[in-house]
């Protein structure tokens, strides 16, 4: 049974075709290699196993396309930038403007509200030519619970 098995140098190499196997589950895209499949060859090692398969050469990626010294997202990039700074800078002024108006009202609605208070008190308290009654209060005595003017 366990005969030791010898190999001569011209039996060491046999050449098999790949048989395709259809896949049990769905296998991800892996980049192949164009043109034919190279043959599948056996090596016969010093100890008598043998080792099958075969070499692939590696996939060459495509010569890369001449792009512009500069990108054009890149220039979008920093033209959305200008104008955001452009936006920032009216939306604080206009944000001060309505501040500075805000304040304007409340000192008008003061002013407003002092001078029409004014005139309240004038037409109150000011001596005017107006018909009404003039009473003049004397000293008045209370002896003996009797008023006496």
């Amino acid at each position: 049974m366990n005969e030791p098995t010898t190999y001569s140098r011209q039996a060491a190499v046999e050449v098999h075709q790949p048989a395709p196997l259809a896949p049990v589950h769905p296998v991800p895209l892996m980049p192949v290699q164009t043109g034919n499949v190279p043959a599948v060859a056996s090596v016969v090692l010093p100890d008598g196993r043998v080792v099958t398969g075969y070499a692939v050469e590696p996939v060459k990626p495509e010569p890369v396309a001449v792009r512009p010294a500069v990108s054009r997202t890149a220039v979008n990039i920093a033209l959305g930038g200008i104008g955001f700074g452009a936006v920032c800078g009216g939306l604080v002024l206009l944000t001060t403007f309505i501040a500075a108006l805000a304040v304007l009202i409340h000192q008008l609605i003061i002013l407003a509200a002092v001078i029409f208070g004014g005139w309240i008190a004038v037409q109150i308290f000011g001596h005017g030519t107006g018909g009404g009654t003039t009473v003049n209060i004397r000293k008045a005595v209370i002896k003996r619970n009797r008023f006496y003017s």
